[in-house]
């Protein structure tokens, strides 16, 4: 890695977004702390590096997954979201400057790279769902492999996270939350793969996968 460019990095993600900020502390805080009864283990120690580019791969259970990790990793997370979304006038400014950006559904792999990578030399953590989607059982069960195509890419490293019981909070079909604790359990860094090839993007991949179910499988934090 670069150490001058990591230090850019650094000071433009301390600078930090000041509605971002506000969100976090003011909307999401009382949620997953108050309500949720919410821990993180970023909470105790210097678990979520910020003086380097690092890539958040994380199970994906609801649409609660986003705020959370943004807010209980201590560092600004920048995630993928519908254009859709940026046509609403006040969601779009909030949102855009909570580090979301959009991705046109039905384009290719290769802008959603090129925009996660530009979010990266910004200096912001960029959040990747290692399924793409949901999974009703809030694991991983699917991966792919973009997470490991984006570090390998940027050189960025990559944090395997796992987010235990939001898809017991708001599931799929489910209109109003069932109020249940969630925790996040934060990994060892891991290196961008050797290569771009496909053998490399797929061990990097399966072993994401393996230390994100491991750290579910152990369940909610003492």
């Amino acid at each position: 890695m670069n150490p001058n460019r990591d230090s850019q990095l650094n000071r433009k993600s301390s600078q930090g977004s000041i509605i971002y900020t506000l969100v976090s502390y003011f909307l999401v805080f009382p949620v997953f702390r108050l309500f949720l009864r919410g821990k993180s283990q970023a909470s105790s120690g210097n678990l979520v590096p910020r003086n380097i580019s690092i890539i958040i791969v994380s199970n994906h259970g609801s649409y609660l997954d986003p705020p959370i990790l943004g807010h209980s990793l201590g560092r600004p997370v920048a995630f993928m979201a519908k254009a859709e979304l940026f046509k609403i006038p006040i969601l779009s400014r909030v949102i855009r400057a909570c580090g979301a950006y959009p991705v046109k559904r039905g384009a290719s792999d290769r802008e959603a790279l090129r925009v996660a990578t530009q979010r990266l030399e910004e200096g912001w953590a960029t959040g990747v769902f290692l399924d793409g989607t949901r999974q009703e059982n809030g694991r991983v069960n699917n991966p792919m492999a973009g997470a490991a195509l984006l570090a390998a890419r940027s050189g960025a490293y990559l944090l395997p996270v796992a987010i235990i019981n939001s898809h017991r909070v708001l599931p799929k079909g489910i209109r109003f939350p069932k109020l249940c604790p969630v925790h996040v359990r934060v990994g060892d860094l891991i290196p961008p793969p050797s290569s771009k090839k496909k053998d490399d993007l797929l061990r990097t991949t399966s072993l994401l996968k393996t230390k994100i179910n491991q750290m579910i499988d152990k369940g909610l934090l003492s």
